[in-house]
């Protein structure tokens, strides 16, 4: 099933956490974000500012989290696992919107560019009022003091 707006050009989709994907033309189904354990798994969160959606990689343009994976310190390892904890709480509470924005559409990575939002506000920028992530400036800066 095609997602409203996620296939196509500025537009927006329609998620609920805790679950439906409302397409108007498409009959809605259940779903839930939870952590991405493996590259099958279709509809998680990667990390603080990395989901899938149905498949689909999505790098939320407007922030940047601590890593995960290729951590420089403990501490950003730490900080990284809250954020990313956070985010699927903050997406499995209400409905979730993905938005293209810019010019660009893709990353170096092949990630969809995209403001992911949770009725209707930026989930990156709760992140970012909660201290567990900052807004992006257009290059990485370091996490470890």
């Amino acid at each position: 099933m095609a997602i409203a707006g996620f296939y196509g050009r500025d537009a927006v989709s329609g998620v609920t956490g805790l679950g439906l994907i409302s397409n108007p033309t498409a009959p809605a189904s259940r779903i839930t974000f939870r952590e991405c354990y493996t590259p099958l798994d279709r509809t998680c969160v990667i990390d603080g500012d990395t989901i899938r959606l149905k498949g689909e990689k999505i790098r939320m343009l407007d922030i940047d989290a601590p890593e995960v994976r290729d951590y420089k310190c403990a501490s950003e390892k730490e900080r990284g696992d809250r954020a990313t904890l956070r985010l699927i709480e903050i997406l499995n509470s209400g409905t979730v919107s993905v938005v293209r924005k810019g010019s660009r559409d893709v990353d170096q990575y092949g990630r969809s560019l995209r403001i992911v939002q949770v009725n209707g506000r930026s989930a990156g920028g709760i992140l970012v009022v909660e201290g567990l992530a900052r807004p992006w400036s257009g290059k990485r800066r370091p996490w470890c003091i």
